[in-house]
């Protein structure tokens, strides 16, 4: 299925959208195709490119602040178990409470970690000092992320906007 890259009108990587929200918001005028797909989207009475950059024709704000979720807590942890350092992918990674809920740790940023399943049922339910682990860095609440990373690019043609700088 083909996803689109939504920036904002600085250019900025916004989000992934679907390639039909990309050609509804097209419709509506609310964005412009800046980079295409080889393949087409074809009607009864018309063919467009489908969509692979588009740019928002208006500058939108964003609301600066991380979301606390799972996948975010990958992306701060560079999808690697915070134990062992092993990056055995996101399917098989879990996340882990350093200090565990049961002696009072909160589901929060400073106390989840990435973690593998081994080291995850190695450390049970103890903090890293009881179980001999240790922690490299603590974790802490990023105070940015980008939307999506040069790593998460789905297309060679999403490469120059989400290059850093």
């Amino acid at each position: 299925m083909a996803t689109t890259l939504l920036l904002n009108a600085s250019y900025e990587p916004m989000k992934v959208i679907s390639w039909q929200r990309a050609i509804t918001l097209v419709f509506l005028g609310k964005v412009e195709v800046v980079e295409a797909y080889d393949d087409e989207i074809r009607s009864v009475s018309a063919s467009l490119p489908m969509p692979s950059v588009v740019r928002l024709r208006r500058y939108a704000r964003q609301d600066r602040r991380v979301k606390f979720s799972r996948t975010n807590v990958y992306r701060r942890d560079n999808y690697a178990c915070q134990y062992c350092g092993v990056q055995p992918g996101a399917a098989e990674l879990t996340l882990d409470h350093v200090v565990p809920r049961a002696h009072g740790g909160r589901t929060e940023w400073t106390n989840i970690v990435a973690c593998c399943a081994r080291c995850n049922t190695r450390k049970a339910d103890r903090t890293p000092d009881q179980a001999k682990m240790a922690l490299p860095r603590l974790p802490e609440r990023p105070a940015f992320m980008p939307a999506v990373t040069p790593a998460e690019a789905r297309h060679e043609t999403w490469r120059e906007y989400l290059s850093v700088a």
